[in-house]
């Protein structure tokens, strides 16, 4: 049964005049309407969202900030199978990822800034002064102001609670723009909040698209300090014109062309699965995973050939079924997309090792975005399909001779968020990554996350740091006090 998906403005629900169809992918069926936010809609949100800088947000202390943030964590647990069914509803991924990930991660994001934020301290410096009386100087943290905060479709409320954790913790408000394409955590966080007794204002969610729409109202706003972004580099580029005028704050987490490395003497078991799980998690609609694979010449037939038949084992079913482990592409627009570039990729000479092409299932899945999952060789390292982000189901797998060959290969990319390397000789595995030119490197593994370090690329793929202190420092403002003794 579908459902209106509303706008969360100064701590009300808001309703507009036009809305926009939210598409379950998995059978094309209608989730729900999306109330899209008109500028009006957006100048009131980011008006309520100062208001409350001023008003009984801004007078919390960091204790009770966390503390609430642990209340709102708490409902979320609360609603956990909502929370689930929404993001399933959404994006049509596995029940399997949903309960085990992208939720549990949404309000572990919550709990871990607020523990954060509690054990933060400022520096303190002693310093002389001509009179010989001396002086201390020292820092204090203040919140950016408003944050507007844009989501992306893949990971929505992982990558979303990934940033309002921080930037509620900090003392900041925000006005959410979730992806036009997955809106519906973003609405039921905004009950939560609800719920929790968040004050009005703190947190607000805007529906809507881009040029024209809530993203372009959000980002071009004069009220709003800064902006974090997670999703396409061209839309980043954008998002950074549209916030010049202002000099707002920005972060960005862009895309990626990653890289894996599979040396001589890897153990295949574990490259073959780490490799599976790196091209085609999320229907390899994340921004880490592994679109270029680099094998050495040696085992690169072995490798190649238990790939495939791992990829073709993969079941593609109903996210429901406990079974299923890949699902469906976030929207048959997406899934044009990535068909476009498995034709163009026979096109440059590709050899299709498997798939390149749209499953039938003889039932209502066959009106959803799903495509197959893809193994493409052949092509040389200046093939668009080698150089172009495609976020889907594929990868390209070449082979490599030298150590020096394979760094040059990994690093020749417009773009640098992450690679894996996959050696048993920590000798090299130490000298290889020091020399990738990417904001994370694994080794023997993909996608281990310690919340503590710092995330983000290089070149195309992002600018600044998040995690840990790295996000502390982003959404708030160091101001030196300076002492005369």
């Amino acid at each position: 049964m579908s459902h209106d998906i509303k706008n969360y403005v100064a701590g009300q629900f808001v309703t507009s005049k036009k809305l926009f169809d939210d598409i379950n992918p998995v059978d094309g069926s209608l989730v729900g309407k999306v109330h899209e936010a008109d500028k009006a809609t957006v100048d009131n949100a980011v008006a309520a969202a100062r208001e409350a800088l001023q008003g009984p947000w801004g007078m919390l202390t960091v204790t009770d900030r966390a503390a609430l943030l642990e209340k709102v964590a708490d409902g979320i647990d609360a609603r956990f199978d909502d929370f689930v069914a929404a993001e399933i509803a959404d994006t049509g991924k596995p029940l399997s990822q949903a309960s085990s990930l992208d939720i549990p991660r949404g309000s572990a994001n919550l709990r871990f800034f607020a523990d954060l934020v509690r054990s933060a301290r400022g520096e303190r410096f002693e310093m002389q002064t001509p009179d010989g009386a001396g002086a201390i100087n020292y820092t204090v943290q203040k919140p950016l102001g408003v944050v507007g905060i844009i989501s992306p479709w893949n990971l929505p409320f992982l990558l979303m609670t990934w940033k309002l954790g921080p930037a509620l913790a900090t003392g900041n408000t925000v006005v959410v723009k979730p992806s036009e394409e997955t809106p519906g955590t973003a609405a039921l966080l905004a009950e939560v909040m609800h719920a929790a007794d968040v004050p009005a204002g703190v947190f607000n969610v805007v529906n809507g698209f881009g040029p024209g729409s809530a993203g372009e109202f959000l980002t071009t706003h004069s009220g709003v300090d800064a902006i974090t972004f997670t999703g396409e580099s061209a839309t980043g580029s954008a998002i950074m014109r549209a916030a010049a005028d202002n000099v707002k704050a920005l972060s960005f987490e862009l895309g990626g062309k990653n890289a894996a490395i599979i040396f001589d003497d890897a153990d295949l078991d574990k490259a073959i699965d780490g490799t599976v799980r790196s091209v085609f998690s999320n229907c390899g609609q994340v921004c880490l995973c592994t679109e270029r694979v680099y094998v050495h010449e040696t085992v690169i037939d072995e490798f190649v050939s238990r790939l495939k038949s791992r990829a073709e084992a993969l079941r593609m079913g109903w996210p429901n079924d406990e079974q299923t482990e890949i699902g469906p592409l976030v929207s048959r627009a997406h899934r044009d997309k990535v068909l476009s570039y498995y034709e163009l990729a026979r096109g440059e000479g590709a050899e299709v090792v498997t798939g390149g092409g749209i499953p039938e299932f003889g039932d209502e899945r066959d009106n959803g975005a799903w495509v197959q999952p893809t193994i493409l060789t052949g092509l040389p390292e200046n093939a668009r399909c080698v150089r172009e982000e495609i976020f889907g189901p594929v990868c390209h797998v070449a082979p490599f001779s030298t150590e020096e060959q394979a760094i040059a290969m990994a690093n020749d990319s417009v773009y640098g968020l992450a690679a894996a390397i996959w050696t048993e000789d920590m000798s090299r595995a130490h000298r290889v990554a020091s020399q990738i030119d990417v904001g994370t490197v694994w080794v023997n593994t993909w996608y281990l996350r310690d919340l503590r370090t710092p995330f983000g690329g290089t070149k195309l793929s992002g600018i600044g740091r998040e995690g840990g202190r790295y996000s502390l420092d982003f959404y708030s403002e160091p101001s030196n006090i300076c002492i005369k003794l």
